[in-house]
This record gives C-alpha cells, sequence and structure tokens, in this order.
C-alpha cells in the first residue's frame, strides 16, 4: 500500500546546540525503518518525471521500488548503474531543485525524500558490500582524466566500464577534490569519499597523486605517452576576492584556504600539526554553500560569534535552504543586505583585523542573472568588530593547463570553451565540471563527467 503522507519522513539528526561543537557528521540517516516508510510515498509514476530532473539520470523510481521490496542490494545495484559517486551525491546533492522538484508528490505536500533515500541504499551497500564488483575486460585503448573531483571520478569511472585503461592525475596528495578539500566532515564525511574511491579503483582506475599537469606533465607529454584522449576535471579552485581595503591584513583569508586546513589538513583535530587562526568574532562574506560551510567550520573552532555578510536578502542566497537552515540553528548570525567596504586593522607591525566597515543594502530591478540588484544606502555605514574574515565570493578555474596547452581556447574568467559534449578546441581534449561551467554542484560536475566519456568513447572509435 503506498504510503500517502503529505510529508516526508524526518532525518535524524544531532541537536544543534551539540553538533556546533564538533564535526561528527549532522545527519544520522534514515533506519531501515524510515528508510521502507519513506520508498512507500513514492508513486513509480509512469514517465518518471523525477529522473528528467537528474543531471547523471538515475532510474529513481527502479532504485526506490526495490527498498519497497526489501532488496538493498538490488536498489544499490539499480542506483550505481548511473551513479558513480551515490553515497556522497545522497549526502551533497540539491535534490530539492533537481530530482525532487519533479516529484509529483510535491504537488499536494512534500516530495519523496529521494536524496535520503539515495544515501540509505549507498549507505547499506558501503557496510554490506556484497560480491566484489569485477573488473571489465580491457578493450586496448588509454585515457588520461586531469583531476580526481566529481568530474574526474565520474568520467573515469564511465570509461573503465566501457574496458578503457584509465588514469587519474591528481595534484594534490589525496584524490576527491572537493570533495575532500571543500565539504566539512560534517556534511560528507571523508571516509565515505574514500569508500567512493575505491569502488572505482575495483574498475581498473589508476590514481596519480601529487602530479601537477602543466608542470610535472604537459597535456602533449601526455599524448606522447600513448594516451588517445585526455579529460580536464581540474575544477576551478582560484579563490576569488572584492578589491577593498584591507584586504592584505592578517587575519583575511579565502573560504578555499580555511577549508582546506580545516578538511584536508584536519586542522580541527588536536593531533594535527596544521595551523589555523581560532578567532572569536568572524566575518564570513558571501552567501553560498561555501559561506555556510566556513561559518559553521569557524563556528566549531571555539568562535564566540560567527556573522555571515551577504549584500542581498536571505531569500536570494544561493545556498541550500538545508544548509542556511543549518547554520542558522547553530547559531550562525545572518547579517544580510549588508556589504563590506573595507577592512579595518589594528596599529603597528602585526596590523590585524579588528573590523569589517560595511554599508547597508537595498533590493533595486533585476539584474542579468535575475536577482534583484543590491544599491548602497547612502550614510548607512558602521563597523562590525571581529578579527577574523573569510572571503566566501566564488572561485574561477586555475589558468595552469590553460597557458600550457596549444589551441585549447578559454572564455572570461578562466573557463575552458567546450561543447555540449565536453569537446575544447584542443583535439582529442574533453573538458567539464567547474572548469568549463565555474563554480557549480558536484552533480552537475558528475554529469558533464558522464556525457564527455561517452563523447570519448565516440572520438577512438572513430579514430579506430
Amino acid at each position: 500500500m503506498p504510503n500517502m503522507s503529505a510529508k516526508k519522513n524526518e532525518m535524524p539528526s544531532q541537536a544543534p546546540d551539540v553538533r556546533n561543537k564538533n564535526f561528527e557528521e549532522v545527519a544520522l540517516g534514515y533506519t531501515p525503518e524510515l528508510a521502507a516508510d519513506e520508498a512507500a510515498r513514492c508513486l513509480n509514476c509512469k514517465n518518471a518525471p523525477c529522473v528528467t530532473g537528474c543531471p547523471v539520470h538515475v532510474n529513481i523510481p527502479g532504485f526506490i521500488a526495490k527498498l519497497r521490496e526489501g532488496d538493498p542490494d538490488g536498489a544499490y545495484h539499480v542506483l550505481s548503474a548511473s551513479n558513480a559517486l551515490p553515497a556522497v551525491c545522497g549526502r551533497v546533492c540539491p535534490q530539492e531543485t533537481q530530482c525532487e522538484a519533479k516529484c509529483v508528490r510535491g504537488l499536494k505536500g512534500e516530495p519523496v525524500g529521494i536524496g535520503r533515500l539515495e544515501r540509505y541504499t549507498a549507505d547499506y551497500h558501503l557496510h554490506h558490500p556484497g560480491k566484489p564488483v569485477e573488473k571489465p575486460a580491457g578493450n586496448g585503448h588509454k585515457v588520461a582524466v586531469i583531476g580526481a573531483g566529481p568530474a574526474g571520478l565520474t568520467c573515469a569511472g564511465e570509461l573503465a566500464k566501457m574496458g578503457y585503461q584509465v588514469t587519474i592525475f591528481e595534484a594534490l596528495h589525496i584524490a576527491g577534490g572537493v570533495l575532500v578539500y571543500g565539504i566539512p566532515q560534517f556534511r560528507l564525511p571523508k571516509e565515505i569519499v574514500a569508500a567512493e574511491i575505491e569502488n572505482l579503483k575495483t574498475l581498473g582506475v589508476e590514481i596519480v597523486t601529487n602530479a601537477v599537469i602543466g608542470r610535472s606533465e604537459t597535456v602533449d607529454e601526455l599524448f606522447e605517452d600513448g594516451y588517445e584522449a585526455i579529460f580536464l576535471g581540474t575544477g576551478a579552485g582560484l579563490p576569488m576576492f572584492m578589491g577593498i581595503p584591507g584586504e592584505s591584513l592578517n587575519g583575511v583569508c579565502s573560504a578555499n584556504e580555511f577549508l582546506t586546513r580545516v578538511n584536508l589538513m584536519k586542522a580541527y583535530r588536536d593531533d594535527t600539526d596544521t595551523p589555523i587562526y581560532r578567532a572569536h568574532r568572524v566575518v564570513v562574506v558571501g552567501g553560498g554553500n561555501v559561506a555556510m560551510d566556513a561559518a559553521r567550520c569557524a563556528k566549531r573552532l571555539g568562535a564566540e560569534e560567527v556573522s555571515i555578510v551577504y549584500r542581498r536578502s536571505e531569500a536570494e542566497m544561493p545556498a541550500r535552504r538545508e544548509e542556511i537552515e543549518h547554520a542558522k540553528e547553530e547559531g550562525i548570525v545572518m547579517r544580510v543586505l549588508q556589504n563590506p567596504v573595507e577592512i579595518l586593522g589594528t596599529d603597528g607591525r602585526d596590523r590585524r583585523v579588528r573590523a569589517v566597515r560595511c554599508v547597508r543594502m537595498e533590493l533595486g530591478e533585476p539584474d542579468a542573472s535575475g536577482r534583484r540588484r543590491p544599491i548602497e544606502i547612502p550614510g548607512s555605514e558602521y563597523e562590525l568588530e571581529c578579527d577574523f574574515v573569510i572571503m566566501a565570493l566564488g572561485t574561477r578555474p586555475n589558468p595552469l593547463i590553460s597557458s600550457t596547452t596549444e589551441n585549447l581556447e578559454t572564455k572570461r574568467g578562466g573557463v575552458l570553451v567546450a561543447d555540449e559534449q565536453g569537446k575544447t578546441t584542443r583535439e582529442g581534449v574533453f573538458a567539464g565540471g567547474d572548469a568549463v561551467t565555474g563554480a557549480a554542484t558536484v552533480i552537475l560536475a558528475m554529469g558533464a563527467g558522464k556525457t564527455s566519456a561517452r563523447a570519448i568513447d565516440e572520438y577512438i572509435r572513430s579514430k579506430n
């Protein structure tokens, strides 16, 4: 019998006043009983509108039907056929604007908790792995993937399933890209990422770390090494700043640096040698998921007050609604319709941050993005005391690859030029994810990696 409840089952979570003092995962995951009850809410629609909202086209009704039947192993088999990183996506994918936004149940209530069921299914498999995946038979062709983030991992996994010998070259000492350096442990445990990557290795994917392509080896040299196609999934890890006075003061850093120290280098742990400043009053500038992550990490590191300063209203914040609500529950102060114009420092040699001068804003007519343009209110400046400022203003691609590779065209912001299949202006070179779109979501990067894998297969077949 279908469960016709208008509300999805709540996700068990740590209490806000407990979780804002630790780095353990906030959401605890569905129990088998909750998963079965939520799966029963799915109507198994014939035209499956939810699938059209998924960038990697997971057979959502199919895997949920298996859960309804009490077959989580079967559910994982259906899920993993389309999604290389289901345990990751079940945690960080913005389902509310994608698959769940298309769910018929959402017309007269809340949509089915697709993301929560995806997480449950993937976690069940991690704890009950069953029969190991067999390595596909090789087809004799080599492909190089640059970058071990969501786009690169997905592209590599799809190609490995087709029989390609795939090598991923990763600049950092560990694979995962933004999944390991950008997203905090309390949202995405690194053990989960490592387990997902191990699944790809069983398919035969080789991962070479500490390989900075463009320095240790060039794209041209990879072709000389016998790789017949190359996928660039290098992401967008170059932080942006406002260009206001005071950004060079001690106590100002990018969210990229802050989160990398916390997440990748484990600065929050007592047994780490990674230095990080544990501030008393922190200001985070920006309104996206990265800003929420930085603010929540700062709170967990012991800050007495953490403020997010954003020039538009809360309704215009690009962060997921769930992340905004979690941040507010944990005591993060939302200072919306405010914008920094200067960072003020102390006198003397140290020149540390002491305050941010902000101006209040109001919303005018919509700009090119469709959002109402923020306009300064004359005479509304004030000082917000703080001792640490984190700039979470977005990122752009690092120009290293494009500057060392001939015939590889870029456009504004340094993003690579590529068509819908991921083909760049250099023959045999494909690209996808943030390197092409600028900073976006994990699942969109995965979709691009999957699309490029198919295009690479067609390209190599056409040459042989």
